[in-house]
């Protein structure tokens, strides 16, 4: 059964606040991940707040695909986490947490699978990966990392 949530943490060399506004400006996001290659908020909405919906927009080798997400936590220096769904369906729960560290920030990045069995299944096979949780940690540990270079 594959892992429901996976965590990576990074301690970064710069305030909460700083880290918190690189990683809600989802129009930014492509700067660091690996996969997705930015975002653009939908309906009016300009940033973060709880309930804005953005577009996001990824890209693995010569697959490309978008999702639709809600932010459903924006606590600026703190916190910030929003759902994914492809279509109707829930796909995934991203979430941010920033942990003043002394003169640095402790990020950690978490992935949820949301995905119904049956959608998680048809997914791996059209995306071509068998381990979405080991793929997702990879990445989180690239876009942390690429985040701390920032």
């Amino acid at each position: 059964m594959p892992e429901p949530e996976i965590s990576v943490s990074a301690r970064i060399q710069a305030p909460a606040s700083a880290l918190y506004d690189l990683v809600s400006d989802v129009t930014r996001m492509g700067e660091w991940s690996p996969e997705n290659v930015g975002g653009r908020w939908l309906g009016g909405a300009t940033g973060p707040s709880v309930g804005a919906r953005f577009r996001g927009s990824n890209r693995r080798g010569w697959r490309r695909w978008s999702t639709t997400c809600q932010v459903v936590a924006a606590e600026p220096g703190q916190h910030f986490a929003f759902d994914v769904s492809v279509g109707r369906i829930p796909a995934a729960r991203w979430a941010y947490t920033f942990e003043p560290a002394g003169d640095a920030t402790v990020v950690t990045e978490t992935w949820a699978d949301r995905r119904p069995a049956w959608f998680a299944r048809l997914a791996g096979a059209v995306m071509g990966i068998d381990d979405l949780a080991s793929h997702n940690r990879r990445n989180i540990e690239t876009t942390l990392a690429n985040l701390a270079r920032r």
